[in-house]
């Protein structure tokens, strides 16, 4: 149910800033706390676009530079939507071979992050680092390359299959063809990263250079499939030549599937409510928000994200312990994860490297590879696998060796600071595992159990009934060590 009116506990409050943002600061929470749902959903969604073009000399330089703008980032939303986008259409620098046209596909994701769908597809169908990764700029009308046509259909817009009737496929191989016609004569200049679209390669109807498959027929798409009636849609009727990418976009998101709705506005919409709210989201939410934001006639990315932010489905995995079967989680990305510990923290990865001085003295580009996520560096362009995908026994373990790389750091400007953190006077040891557990926005998520744990640890089993914080050991190493054990535990992992 879509309900702006609700109004926001702090539980709420720290559910909708994890998830729009990388993590849920104590102060932040405050200031949330008491709004409606609609007014925080305005708040947040409020960001002016910031441009960040993350270039460099090298790769390692280029990926740190854009981890580093997280962490700093006054628009943790704008952020949040990049890497959506970035999964969304992944494209990888192993094949592009060029950290300035990264950089380039790396802007055009910033600039677009909340606006319009229909224009970010056709910005994407233009953008350089996609132009090679995808080999539209090796499509020639003599041999046209299928590559972009096939992931534009099955990945960027319409999926595979129907959402509502099992089966039942969106486009057909011929679509595939034809769609890639209209790419062919498109390419880029790789020091500058401009597209441009050459009338010498690109194949028009009439012409003919005497290779056996050249002679393909109108250019006509989804003559059996999307609601089109027989004759399906040219996408030419316009006219030949460059206008045919846009022509194919225009007529894509007119695509309707065996309910009749918009197909590639219920295949986004779900994404996103994957994304943000929780897995296999039913098709009733994905509904309720795109009629709420009218997405599908629109393309307004923020219209859709708000009518999101404020339906009861979205708020539903905000419940915390004790948990039930039921109860639907979403495993942190792990550059959420790793964006989060250093926003909460107020740290800083230091110099170009981006180096955790702590423990291995590893750089965030390397923390992030043993993680499972490098940047601009997705496994294919399906993107990543989300969920369970992220953990394995290697990436646990490298989460776990960067908490405790972070609670180690002791130089420099950006080192790991507790007393900048919880107030350091408190002797309890109940009140200083609450405390750090504040700090670290999962007070909530913390079961009994577990924080008898914590209470334990920090009391050697009941032994100790207070802490001294001033001193060195209480500091150092079990304070320190408290902090690499939440940032470790399930419930932080988790949101």
């Amino acid at each position: 149910m879509i309900d702006p009116d609700a109004v926001l506990d702090a539980r709420s409050a720290r559910h909708i800033l994890r998830r729009t943002g990388f993590g849920a600061p104590r102060n932040e929470v405050s200031s949330f706390t008491g709004l409606t749902r609609g007014q925080a959903a305005d708040r947040l969604l409020a960001f002016p676009n910031t441009i960040i073009r993350p270039g460099g000399s090298s790769f390692r330089e280029s990926h740190n530079r854009w981890v580093k703008s997280m962490v700093k980032s006054k628009a943790p939303l704008q952020q949040k939507l990049v890497l959506f986008w970035h999964d969304h259409f992944a494209v990888g620098y192993n094949k592009v071979g060029s950290v300035t046209n990264m950089a380039g596909y790396v802007a055009l994701l910033h600039r677009h992050a909340k606006g319009n769908f229909r224009t970010l597809l056709k910005a994407m169908n233009r953008n350089a680092a996609m132009l090679e990764f995808l080999d539209t700029a090796r499509n020639e009308k003599s041999q046209p390359n299928e590559n972009y046509a096939r992931e534009l259909l099955e990945l960027f817009t319409l999926g595979v299959h129907d959402l509502s009737a099992a089966g039942l496929e969106n486009y057909r191989q011929a679509d595939v063809v034809q769609i890639a016609r209209a790419f062919t004569g498109w390419g880029y200049e790789y020091n500058s990263g401009l597209s441009y679209f050459e009338e010498g390669r690109h194949d028009y109807v009439e012409e003919y250079d005497g290779s056996p498959n050249f002679d393909r027929g109108p250019k006509v798409i989804f003559e059996t499939v999307g609601g089109f009636g027989p004759a399906g849609r040219s996408f030419v009727v316009a006219g030949e030549g460059a206008g045919e990418i846009d022509a194919v976009i225009d007529i894509l998101l007119e695509h309707l599937d065996s309910d009749g709705h918009n197909t590639t506005a219920r295949r986004i919409a779900r994404r996103l409510c994957e994304y943000f709210a929780h897995p296999e989201p039913t098709l009733a939410f994905v509904d309720e928000v795109i009629s709420d934001s009218e997405f599908d006639s629109t393309w307004n990315c923020s219209a859709l994200l708000r009518s999101l932010l404020v339906h009861d489905d979205f708020y539903a995995t905000a419940a915390g312990p004790p948990y039930q079967s039921s109860s639907r989680k979403s495993v942190r990305w792990p550059i959420d994860y790793a964006v989060s510990t250093l926003r909460l923290l107020k740290m800083r990865p230091v110099g170009g490297s981006a180096q955790i001085r702590g423990g291995s003295y590893l750089s965030m580009v390397d923390h992030l590879d043993a993680m499972g996520q490098l940047l601009m560096e997705p496994p294919s362009v399906f993107g990543w696998d989300w969920e369970t995908g992220w953990i394995s026994s290697a990436t646990l373990l490298a989460r776990c060796t960067f908490a405790r790389d972070v609670v180690a750091s002791r130089y420099g400007s950006t080192r790991f600071r507790p007393e900048a953190l919880i107030d350091m006077t408190l002797t309890v040891p109940g009140d200083i595992v609450d405390a750090v557990l504040d700090v670290l926005g999962v007070s909530d998520q913390i079961e009994a159990g577990e924080r008898q744990v914590l209470i334990d640890y920090l009391s050697d089993d009941g032994a100790r009934e207070s802490l001294d914080l001033a001193k060195y050991e209480a500091r150092q190493i079990k304070l320190t060590g408290l902090f690499a054990l939440v940032l470790q535990s399930p419930a932080y992992q988790l949101q």
